[in-house]
């Protein structure tokens, strides 16, 4: 169970954390660190600005990114980017789609992005424009089952040569040395390899593979309901497929995908407290208004964050501590 769990792997994280901030830990407690820490990786949001060696080190994580990227920018798919009246939504570029992701993860690879957006796009082209809807659940695919598409794009290369992979090549790391792809041409209906054969390849694969791999009855359902199979039309059965997304569990389903209940909670709680706080009489005058006492909203410090999150705050409070002393003197 613990290995299954990844549990010591949270525990080395919670012991490293706690050594790098032992100064503030000492303030509150070490019983009180450790349940606001486990608590964080229950709630899924202990990946928020960690390093991207740390996001992708666990099915849970990864798992945690997806949904935490969703609700952050989910209304993006409404309210940002150029709007498209063919499918009535706003759109973004790949660059556009990373900085968001950098947001959460500042080291976040342009390389994994790149690849979620050649799913939609099919080609080179990153500066074309992709909806919201259709980069996450390619993003969905890729990053979550990263290793595994490495181990297909190398089994598909050797059907597509003649030659038969009875060995299942399994990536050793998952530090982003990734076998280039090269984008398929569905022009021609020859184009690919036979989707059974195919399947025998990815059944072994999953069967033998430690990473994490889709469901193999929703690939074979995929797999032996047409003859033959390209490398990016199979990604993109997988990215399209609810099946796998409810098998994942990490993003609702497509219908829901601007949906969030909680989320929209929260917001209207948060919307109440500031537009309480701008209240003003009817009758007010303008001098009125300003000799209005000001409410300051109470404001909770987390007891726990990121070393490198806590150490730029700092230095920009150093930064200026540095300007108002300049400018008393």
């Amino acid at each position: 169970f613990a290995a299954q769990r990844h549990v010591l792997t949270y525990m080395e994280d919670a012991v490293s954390q706690l050594l790098e901030n032992r100064e503030d830990i000492s303030q509150y407690g070490i019983a009180r660190f450790f349940t606001e820490y486990f608590n964080s990786v229950r709630q899924g949001t202990h990946i928020l600005f960690r390093e991207f060696s740390f996001v992708q080190a666990t099915p849970h994580n990864r798992a945690s990114f997806l949904r935490t990227f969703w609700r952050c920018f989910r209304t993006v798919g409404k309210n940002g980017g150029k709007y498209s009246s063919i499918c009535c939504c706003y759109l973004l570029t790949a660059q556009e789609y990373h900085c968001l992701l950098q947001l959460l993860c500042p080291d976040f690879p342009m390389e994994l992005t790149q690849k979620a957006a050649r799913i939609v796009l099919m080609d080179d082209a990153m500066d074309c424009l992709m909806s919201f809807s259709d980069f996450l659940f390619a993003f969905q695919i890729q990053f979550y089952y990263s290793e595994f598409l490495e181990s297909v794009a190398a089994i598909y290369q050797d059907l597509l040569a003649g030659k038969n992979p009875n060995t299942v090549i399994v990536p050793t790391s998952s530090s982003g040395q990734h076998r280039q792809r090269q984008p398929p041409n569905d022009c021609n209906p020859l184009e690919g390899v036979e989707a059974s054969l195919f399947y025998q390849c990815l059944e072994s694969l999953c069967d033998r593979s430690k990473y994490s791999c889709p469901p193999s009855a929703l690939v074979k359902e995929m797999l032996t309901s047409v003859q033959r199979m390209t490398f990016y039309g199979f990604l993109m059965a997988l990215a399209k497929d609810q099946g796998i997304n409810r098998a994942l569990g990490a993003l609702p389903d497509k219908g829901d995908l601007f949906l969030d209940p909680a989320m929209d909670q929260e917001l209207e709680k948060l919307v109440a407290q500031v537009s309480g706080l701008c209240v003003s009489g009817p009758a007010s005058s303008s001098t009125d208004t300003a000799n209005m006492p000001v409410r300051n909203s109470p404001r909770i410090n987390s007891p726990w964050k990121p070393l490198h999150h806590r150490r730029k705050m700092d230095a920009e409070s150093e930064g200026s501590n540095e300007e108002t002393d300049s400018s008393e003197n």
